[in-house]
């Protein structure tokens, strides 16, 4: 009778075990639209694929993201969906692309639905022209503990393209962010179905690279994000240009007309007289003219999802006061430049810089085409990264209470940036990444070295510190202080033993912080 006993009470104990442990660590959830069934890989219990928005296809190409549609039975999430439409690009290899995209991937590393654990969101980069979140970038952010989530939007002109006909038929007015209020919707669902996972949808961090970064400045700042997350990562980019109704050379944010008219000349390209043709064209027509290219379409002020002029935004106070991670790696324009002759050279400063063009050329110099090379990859770094990323800090610092850390990334490999191409100085852009994610040395023939590895771990306990606590220190980490302007409080991300240095090039960055203000007072 005892030994029956034993046994029921064993049999009891495995029953309630596999209970507890049902759905997750089979991979399996029931979320608010229906079921999803995902795989378990190395103990992570991996989704991909799950919808999180209607496809924005026929008369819902160029309009807000709508709710997704509820699906009977099980959904086999076990294979990430087709990328958004963009142009083929080397770097991007033979991808599968739809305008069909609008779907998440989870990786969690939790057993019940109880654990509430931190939540990071990837905003993937690529100058709103290119991305994908194809990738096995989870696992070993999962195994610190944290859900890692990526969330598609749409890009190039089916994510970015405003023009006067969608704003008069939109209930607000506006037109051209539709990427962003993608980016928005997956965060609305998050809030809505991450609990399943095993989350805390008070702890959700978001995190961009690049174009990435630079939606994570704008998601800072926009009021629909309201509430939809409690930190943020910048890796990289920056919305703090003024608003121009033209974007000019990068440094502009376009304003809804400027947006509107890029729109108008971008159909008329495309021989569509209406909106009604626009939305019946295949998109392989466009997929070739200059917009789809890198830098084409862009997110505008529209004063709904963008309110206004970031800088101001911040500089009064109106934005959403998260704690921050925001940094830059050391040789962020050199992937970007192309080499140009000295007198060339000198004739694009002094159109671009105006009355500060003097100054520039001192700072910047251009004797020969290898100054000039690398002095244009530097203006592009502090235009486009630098500047942005000092001068957020700078503003929330001064406005903001929350706690603002940020970083410069500096491991890299003295190897040429392309075939025949110049030595790089530093870390070029988006080198970064595989370190964040621990995927470094992964690429045939790219093997990590001892201490790359050393460096991916410390900032892979950083990062996801920050999403657990809002701060990255943690036991056996060098202590990283919040970030103040002059002091030795920019976390140095090299080698093995990460320090702590002034913000680099100061100088340039107080020329940069006066040509900035030149341009949104002419």
């Amino acid at each position: 009778m005892k030994r029956v006993t034993v046994i029921a009470i064993l049999l009891t104990l495995i029953m309630n075990a596999g209970c507890k442990r049902e759905g997750l660590t089979e991979a399996k959830v029931k979320l608010k639209d229906g079921v999803v069934q995902g795989t378990v890989e190395d103990g992570i219990a991996v989704f991909r694929g799950i919808p999180f928005a209607a496809p924005p296809v026929g008369d819902l190409r160029w309009k807000a993201p709508q709710p997704a549609v509820p699906w009977k039975g099980v959904l086999e999430a076990t294979r990430f969906a087709p990328s958004p439409v963009q142009a083929r690009v080397e770097w991007m290899g033979d991808i599968e692309m739809s305008e069909d995209c609008l779907y998440l991937n989870v990786w969690t590393p939790a057993r019940s639905d109880k654990e509430k654990l931190p939540v990071m969101v990837w905003i993937y980069g690529g100058g709103f022209s290119n991305g994908t979140t194809s990738g096995t970038i989870g696992k070993n952010i999962a195994s610190k503990g944290v859900i890692l989530v990526s969330a598609a939007y749409r890009l190039g002109a089916l994510g970015f393209m405003a023009h006067p006909e969608l704003t008069a038929e939109s209930p607000d007015g506006v037109s051209g962010n539709y990427g962003i209020l993608d980016q928005i919707a997956g965060l609305k669902w998050v809030q809505e179905n991450i609990e399943a996972f095993g989350a805390d949808p008070s702890k959700v961090t978001i995190i961009g690279e690049s174009a990435g970064a630079i939606s994570v400045s704008i998601l800072c700042a926009s009021p629909l994000a309201e509430g939809l997350f409690s930190g943020a990562i910048s890796q990289s980019g920056g919305s703090f240009g003024p608003v121009s109704d033209s974007r000019g050379m990068g440094e502009y944010m376009a304003s809804l007309k400027g947006a509107e008219q890029q729109g108008l000349e971008f159909s008329g390209r495309m021989g569509a007289q209406s909106l009604e043709e626009l939305r019946a064209l295949p998109y392989d027509r466009w997929l070739d003219d200059p917009l789809s290219q890198m830098g084409g379409f862009w997110p505008n002020a529209d004063g709904y999802v963008i309110a206004g002029d970031p800088y101001k935004l911040y500089r009064d106070g109106k934005y959403n006061d998260v704690n921050v991670i925001i940094g830059t790696n050391s040789d962020e324009g050199s992937l970007f430049v192309q080499p140009m002759e000295p007198a060339q050279y000198e004739g694009m400063i002094n159109a671009r810089f105006g009355p500060l063009a003097g100054r520039a050329l001192e700072l910047y110099p251009g004797n020969d085409q290898t100054e000039v090379y690398h002095s244009l990859a530097d203006i592009f770094e502090a235009t486009a990264f630098a500047w942005p990323s000092w001068a957020w800090a700078g503003l929330q610092t001064e406005t903001g209470s929350s706690r603002v850390y940020m970083y410069y990334f500096d491991q890299y490999r003295q190897e040429p940036l392309y075939p025949g191409g110049p030595m790089p100085r530093g870390a070029a852009h988006a080198m970064e990444i595989a370190y964040v994610f621990g995927t470094v040395g992964q690429n045939p023939g790219t093997e990590a070295t001892d201490e790359e590895k050393s460096l991916s771990d410390i900032m892979i306990s950083y990062w996801t510190n920050f999403a657990k606590n809002g701060d990255p220190n943690g036991e056996g980490l060098p202590v990283w202080p919040l970030y103040t302007n002059g002091e030795k409080t920019v976390m140095h991300l090299k080698g093995v033993s990460p320090a702590l240095i002034e913000i680099p090039d100061s100088e340039r960055l107080l020329f940069m912080d006066e040509y900035f203000r030149w341009l949104r007072e002419k």
